[in-house]
């Protein structure tokens, strides 16, 4: 045999062996491949029943995306409460509404007012929550000296009332809108429910007749709530609401757009979660009413002006009571809250205030 043909019978030998090997490879792979498949199917699967479970239960496709996403918005943060804990480890549930009280470092005071007066304590606020689905917290951050005296003074009634919210946010007047965005955020990471209100620490509020307001604006989508105003643009430097970007809003003396007043109002959820998830490029205005109005703006919401919303302190939510008309919630609009709220929010309440089991004896129909 000629060497040509030797070399030819060599390379032929290589290519056979090779031939032998591949089959053993490619079947490696192959079984890699179905593993990896597996997984892949079950993740996907998941996935798609949590979205169907939800479209069961009457979400839309774009709640049952929503639900099957977990808000990020305050998981930095998150001291909570009572029923809390459940949430968080058992799957979450749905709730009615969520009432956040925004409260500050120095107004222990005030809450300590709310305490005594229209907000539930202890057994009856977890009682609320797991009957009424309806949760109230005070909404606070942290002081920006970490670790000092207030923030510990807020850790030690956290730890008595077990009412209190806190946000991974530094306190501070001026950042008012970024303050309500974290809580609107975090409160739709921690509470699935119907409606988020948001209140300050210096208003009467009758939680039954909110409960009865907003129930009747259940099953509406992107409900925004609240005693609708459009005030003066303040556009004088060293005016109290100064508003540094003026000039957005047209000529000098120009009113705002439509929008709910800051001391009270609810919006719905998706709406919350339409802030939670665009919170990073949602402007921040002076003035945080504004802020939340600016964001709605150009969206399809439906502004609901509800003057029950804004009562004036006695007599005239007196007045309103004896004629049937309840209040949802009270303050003087020349403060706006009520004025000295810590030393007159249990005279108010005396006057105006609904009767102590009002709340636990209601019923909010579907």
């Amino acid at each position: 045999m000629s060497t040509k043909s030797r070399g030819w019978m060599r390379k032929a030998g290589v290519a056979q062996e090779s031939s032998a090997q591949r089959p053993e490879f490619a079947r490696k792979w192959v079984v890699l491949l179905c593993i990896l498949s597996f997984f892949i199917g079950i993740s996907f699967t998941n996935r798609m029943w949590m979205m169907v479970s939800n479209v069961s239960n009457g979400d839309t496709p774009a709640e049952s995306r929503a639900k099957s996403t977990t808000v990020l918005a305050g998981s930095e943060s998150n001291s909570v409460g009572p029923a809390d804990a459940e949430l968080q480890t058992m799957g979450r549930r749905s709730y009615f509404m969520v009432i956040g009280i925004n409260t500050s470092f120095r107004g222990s005071r005030r809450r300590e007012s709310i305490r005594k007066t229209w907000m539930p304590q202890g057994e009856k606020l977890e009682q609320l929550e797991r009957e009424k689905g309806i949760v109230i917290r005070f909404v606070i951050g942290h002081h920006k000296l970490s670790g000092g005296v207030f923030n510990t003074i807020i850790q030690e009634e956290e730890k008595v009332y077990q009412d209190i919210m806190r946000l991974d946010h530094v306190e501070a007047y001026l950042d008012l809108s970024a303050k309500t965005k974290k809580y609107f955020s975090t409160a739709v990471s921690l509470w699935d429910a119907e409606f988020y209100v948001k209140v300050d620490d210096d208003v009467h509020v009758n939680p039954a007749a909110l409960g009865m307001i907003l129930a009747g604006h259940r099953n509406k989508p992107r409900m925004y709530i609240g005693c609708m105003k459009s005030g003066p643009v303040l556009y004088q430097k060293d005016v109290k609401y100064h508003e540094p970007e003026y000039w957005k809003f047209g000529d000098a003396k120009n009113n705002y757009f439509r929008h709910a007043t800051g001391q009270i109002y609810a919006i719905s959820r998706d709406i919350a979660t339409y802030i939670s998830e665009n919170r990073k490029i949602l402007h921040e205005y002076a003035n945080e009413d504004v802020s939340l109005g600016a964001w709605l703006i150009g969206l399809d919401v439906e502004h609901v002006d509800e003057r029950r919303l804004c009562c004036s302190t006695p007599p005239d939510c007196r007045w309103k009571a004896l004629g049937g008309i309840t209040c949802a919630a009270t303050f003087d609009w020349n403060c706006s809250g009520i004025c000295l709220a810590d030393q007159r929010m249990a005279d108010v309440h005396e006057s105006c205030g609904e009767n102590t089991e009002a709340l636990l004896n209601s019923r909010f129909s579907q």
